[in-house]
């Protein structure tokens, strides 16, 4: 449902009303600070006016005093009374009397000879001497021996110096913090700034508004990036002083606001510069503005407002009622898509359900049947020894099958939860393709098929990844490159390796399985990787499998963060093409990987009879399997039925009694996980016994399950007499 918008003509008139308010206040408020600056601006300048002379005839004053007293030590020295000179004790008593920090002799070279005090150097030696000379009274600043800041005051005195010469004046000095104190009211909060300078910027005396070492710097900072502007007022400063002139005027940085005042000072070639910051004045007359500008501005939005509460009043009820139906609309819409969704997944749920069930109940019951059948004719026929070999070799190889599909149902219910993980070791290529040929080539035989294995151009022979997955990988890609080409056939794998520039810590690593079988549509090329997906063809239908190894397959190899591509022909065959960028194998994982290599080679050779293995299993049945299987490699087996009962017949059994303990994880009373830690905690020296589980959970998290509690391997149900022989040799002594 469509929003409902108020009247064309009331949108008109609300505008109208706004705009005409904010441009009348707009214009009020700009008047009133326009008033407001000018009247800071008058009262700046009569301030400043009657301020710095009030200031300027203090500093002479101060001066004029200060070099009275100096004539006075003069005079002291001159010794008037007695016609001839006082002595430099009396010159020095005289100086310290009225609060000199240090006294001196100044000849007409300018030469200065302390009298008491830090030597001094004055600033600006030639206009003082000069002044000097006239006959004059004067002041200059200088610098002491430790970097002080003086100022020096000079009047004419003829007195004899070391040298025999008659000095040109007497020179006592002030310390120029004492006369800023003295000078400027130095409180907290002073309402103007106050300096001394001289024409070149440099200060003489300042109070504590002066932080930079030169004035002219000072502006600068203060209009902060508008150096032109500072220039300017420079420039007018220096004329005012060269000519002699007073200077006043309205320095505006944009920031702030403050009047300045400069004015010569007598005695010196020193300046006055009085600063007025009308911050606190502007702040004042600001807030004043604003208070009013806010009565007016409250007292027309209250008009504006009461105009308009009544109508909104009424509008906002119309637009609850309009926004409830438009809520209740989307709530429905909402609620319809929900239960469509919701159905739609469910439909598509129960159509994966029936279809994964349909395939598997096919798929189980084909090698479930063959397994009762040739069971049945083997009991029917136990007296034809010839014809029992053959059956149990079917019933072997349909069990086998069996297995495969439960593995590959149980690793994609694994896939699809997430659990999947990879396990990274160096791993030796060229043992991949050994191992990869060796599994296939009793297959190829069967079939009069001719195979080939090609490897070339490896960069790396030792690489990190997921063997047992590879494997995987590999094994699904040639088990049906072998499975769907008819006899006499031929079956391709090829490995070859590429450089990666932009890392070179990895290397490309390219596996291709081709064959000349039955090929595949294009349209089944688009969804070959998906659950379940077989193509429909009589040749395919009658070939056993789940239709989930190519599933498995595209997933290993995602995980593995590489790509595989399929390219086929029906009637003429199908290449696939594998691209996985491994990791090189270090110098150290190498070394290391060799090693293992070696000892399991070389612990191949042990001998296992007479081996002594405690086996805890509590299903009798897997027992007599165990027993009967692992007779032939002539072991003495001694049972329990638990995890309890094992730890115990291991902890009262002599040390050493027992080789090697081949444990189930699942049985009641005690767990295989607790009887190992039960076993590593017993305070004996064969606490250390190869334990390998022998267990149906075979997933790597399973695995590694058993490693943590302290197991050394794991075997997988149904077990196999060569992987059990291969184990118990890598571990016996």
């Amino acid at each position: 449902m469509k929003s409902i918008a108020l009247p064309r003509s009331l949108k008109i008139s609300i505008a109208v009303i706004i705009c005409l308010n904010i441009f009348i206040f707009s214009f009020l408020g700009r008047s009133i600070n326009k008033m407001s600056e000018n009247a800071i601006e008058n009262l700046g300048d009569a301030y400043m006016g009657g301020t710095n002379e009030q200031v300027s005839l203090h500093f002479e004053t101060i001066i004029a005093l200060r070099l009275t007293m100096a004539e006075s030590i003069a005079r002291i020295a001159s010794d008037e009374t007695t016609s001839g000179y006082g002595s430099k004790e009396e010159i020095e008593y005289g100086a310290k009397a009225r609060n000199f920090l240090c006294a001196a002799l100044y000849s007409p070279d300018g030469e200065i000879e302390m009298i008491y005090g830090d030597s001094v150097e004055p600033n600006t030696p030639k206009p003082f001497l000069n002044s000097l000379k006239n006959g004059e009274r004067k002041v200059s600043s200088a610098v002491d021996s430790n970097g002080n800041d003086v100022i020096l005051f000079g009047v004419p005195c003829e007195y004899p110096m070391s040298d025999g010469s008659d000095s040109l004046a007497l020179v006592v000095g002030l310390s120029s913090k004492y006369m800023g104190e003295v000078l400027f009211l130095d409180t907290e909060n002073p309402l103007i700034y106050s300096y001394v300078i001289r024409k070149d910027g440099s200060y003489v005396i300042r109070d504590r508004g002066g932080k930079k070492e030169n004035y002219f710097d000072r502006l600068y900072c203060i209009f902060d990036g508008q150096n032109e502007e500072a220039d300017y007022y420079i420039e007018q400063l220096t004329a005012a002083m060269n000519a002699g002139e007073d200077y006043s005027v309205i320095l505006n940085s944009g920031k702030s606001r403050r009047h300045l005042y400069c004015t010569s000072l007598p005695y010196c070639e020193w300046y006055l510069v009085t600063v007025f910051p009308f911050d606190g004045l502007d702040e004042e007359i600001a807030g004043m503005g604003s208070h009013w500008l806010f009565l007016v501005y409250a007292a027309s939005f209250a008009v504006i407002a009461m105009l308009l509460y009544i109508f909104f009043q009424y509008f906002r009820i119309f637009k609850k009622q309009v926004s409830e139906l438009k809520r209740m609309n989307a709530e429905m819409d909402a609620a319809r898509k929900s239960a469509e969704k919701a159905q739609k997944e469910a439909e598509d749920a129960n159509a994966a359900k029936q279809e994964f069930l349909s395939s598997m109940s096919h798929d189980i019951r084909t090698p479930m049947n063959a397994i009762i059948g040739m069971t049945s004719i083997a009991i029917t026929n136990a007296h034809n020894q010839g014809e029992v070999q053959e059956y149990l070799r079917k019933i072997a190889i349909s069990s086998k099958h069996l297995l495969g599909l439960i593995n590959d149902v149980l690793d994609m219910s694994k896939i699809e939860s997430g659990k999947m993980t990879l396990n990274i070791v160096p791993v030796s290529l060229k043992e991949v393709m050994d191992s990869i040929v060796s599994i296939i080539q009793p297959q190829v035989k069967a079939k009069n098929q001719q195979f080939s294995a090609v490897v070339h151009e490896i960069l790396t022979e030792y690489v990190c990844c997921d063997s047992v997955r590879l494997n995987q990988v590999l094994i699904n890609l040639l088990g049906n490159a072998v499975k769907f080409t008819p006899e006499n056939g031929t079956v391709l794998i090829s490995l070859h390796q590429e450089a990666l520039p932009e890392d070179t810590s990895c290397v490309r690593t390219h596996f291709i399985v081709k064959d000349t079988g039955i090929g595949m549509s294009e349209e089944y090329q688009k969804k070959i990787f998906d659950s379940f997906s077989r193509e429909n063809n009589a040749r395919v239908q009658k070939t056993e499998g789940s239709g989930l190894g190519m599933s498995i397959t595209k997933y290993i190899v995602d995980a593995m963060g590489g790509t595989i591509s399929v390219h086929s022909e029906q009637g003429k065959g199908s290449e696939f093409h594998v691209v996985l960028d491994l990791a090189k194998a270090n110098e150290q994982e190498i070394d290391a990987f060799v090693k293992e290599s070696v000892e399991d080679k070389a612990e191949m050779d042990t001998k296992l009879r007479g081996k002594r293995i405690l086996l805890a299993e509590d299903n009798e049945l897997n027992w007599e399997v165990a027993s009967e299987l692992l007779s032939v490699l002539e072991l003495e087996l001694d049972w329990v039925e638990n995890g309890q009962i094992c730890v115990e017949k291991f902890r009262k059994s002599p040390e050493g009694y027992y080789d090697a303990i081949m444990m189930d994880v699942r049985m009641p009373v005690m767990d295989g996980y607790e009887a190992t830690r039960a076993i590593r905690g017993l305070k004996r020296a064969d606490s250390d016994i190869p334990i390998i589980a022998m267990t149906a959970d075979a997933f790597s998290e399973d695995i590694q399950k058993c490693l943590e509690c302290g197991m050394n391997d794991h075997l997988a149900k149904p077990i196999d007499v060569l992987v059990i022989a291969q184990k118990l040799k890598k571990y016996l002594k």
